[in-house]
């Protein structure tokens, strides 16, 4: 059957379009949103049924977006206060540094091989006062003044993205149901009832990598703390909490084990550099190899490798919120396959019911008359029945 579209298709479509250009910028505060809004909505139903009948929708989702908003926001506030009095401190021991130059570690011309070259170049370029100075003013200020611009932009983006974010989480918390059962309503008319079970595979997916990033969040920061304490990290509980925000990105975990290791042998402390090193090296691998995988097997049926994957090339297009989204696109195009597999098998039963091993037999059997077409007819609904349990 050819496809005609009408005038009032085309204009249907030229307005869709539209909308969707106009609204492509704010396509990361609709996406985390929704995110956030799926994979907690069983936590909103029950917060909303235990409310008095006095209180409105629109009133139960205000109180329960500041909720969630606090729950996600302030430990990040608390993290980002937290780095902003480290790099403080950091800043005064380069200034100190500067002043008096960096000593050579105790331990960097033991280094095999390239130890002794590595002690004397570092006595040449840092150990000496005023070298840092020597290294800062070989800086291009245009580049610096260019680096701060983009990072002022960057702030402002991301800030207007919380707060969209927010405005639409309570939008969907008021409305979630009714859009929820429009869209339900929508997909079954395109392709049938199938929609269920393809909304259902996206909302599970949704929620198990949700839980997924939370649990992965509290071990990696939890374990890498108890690691720091063991090896004598100095404000251990802030590289924890550090770490395990970095490890919510697959990889990125390891660069705050790195910097921690670096700040370690920095002072000359070698054995608790080494011990941290090891240590946050193994939790990460944990929590990305067992935690995670574990947690969110159940939701996105996906191997390792397909959860990294899709991880990683979310992370790359969408920004954070593809951590969640990118697994549940591919969670979702499984089930799409799948499905597909399962139709073809279905047809090729109903076109040649009987298996490999029964027609072998029925070929080698001698035929005897055919009494009627009931026994083939019979056989044909048995395995439709089976197919479709």
């Amino acid at each position: 059957m050819s496809f005609k579209p009408t005038a009032g298709w085309i204009y249907g479509a030229l307005v869709v379009l539209s909308s969707a250009w106009i609204l492509h910028e704010f396509l990361e505060p609709l996406l985390a949103a929704g995110v956030i809004a799926i994979a907690s909505w069983p936590l909103y139903e029950r917060f909303a049924a235990r409310l008095p009948r006095r209180v409105t929708r629109g009133a139960a989702s205000l109180m329960f977006t500041c909720a969630v908003t606090a729950l996600i926001l302030g430990p990040l506030v608390l993290v980002l206060l937290a780095l902003v009095s480290e790099a403080q401190a950091l800043l005064r021991d380069i200034a100190l540094a500067g002043e008096n130059g960096v000593p050579v570690p105790s331990w960097l011309g033991q280094v095999p091989l390239a130890g002794p070259w590595l002690a004397a170049h570092w006595e040449s370029a840092l150990a000496r006062p005023g070298a840092l100075s020597m290294w800062a003013q070989r800086s291009d200020p245009a580049a610096l003044l260019t680096w701060v611009r983009s990072l002022g932009q960057s702030t402002l983006r991301h800030t207007l993205i919380i707060v969209f974010t927010i405005l639409l989480l309570f939008l969907l918390y008021r409305d979630g149901k009714s859009l929820a059962r429009e869209l339900r309503q929508m997909l079954r008319h395109q392709i049938g009832e199938r929609a269920d079970g393809y909304l259902d595979v996206g909302a599970r997916a949704v929620r198990a990598s949700v839980n997924s990033l939370l649990v992965l969040w509290l071990f990696d920061g939890i374990a890498t703390w108890i690691a720091y304490v063991i090896a004598g990290v100095p404000h251990a509980a802030v590289w924890g909490a550090v770490t395990g925000a970095l490890a919510l990105v697959p990889l990125l975990g390891y660069a705050a084990v790195a910097a921690v290791t670096l700040q370690l042998a920095m002072t000359g402390a070698a054995t608790p550099a080494l011990i941290s090193l090891a240590l946050g090296c193994a939790v990460l691998f944990c929590g990305d190899k067992v935690v995670r995988p574990v947690v969110a097997r159940h939701g996105t049926h996906l191997p390792f490798a397909w959860v990294l994957m899709g991880c990683l090339g979310g992370f790359e297009v969408l920004g954070p919120v593809g951590l969640v989204i990118g697994p549940v696109a591919l969670a979702v195009t499984k089930e799409l396959w799948a499905q597909r597999v399962r139709n073809l098998a279905r047809d090729s039963a109903l076109e040649d019911p009987l298996t490999p091993i029964e027609a072998t037999a029925a070929r080698d059997k001698p035929h005897a008359p055919a009494k009627d077409g009931k026994e083939a007819s019979i056989r044909k609904e048995e395995v439709v029945e089976i197919l479709e349990r």
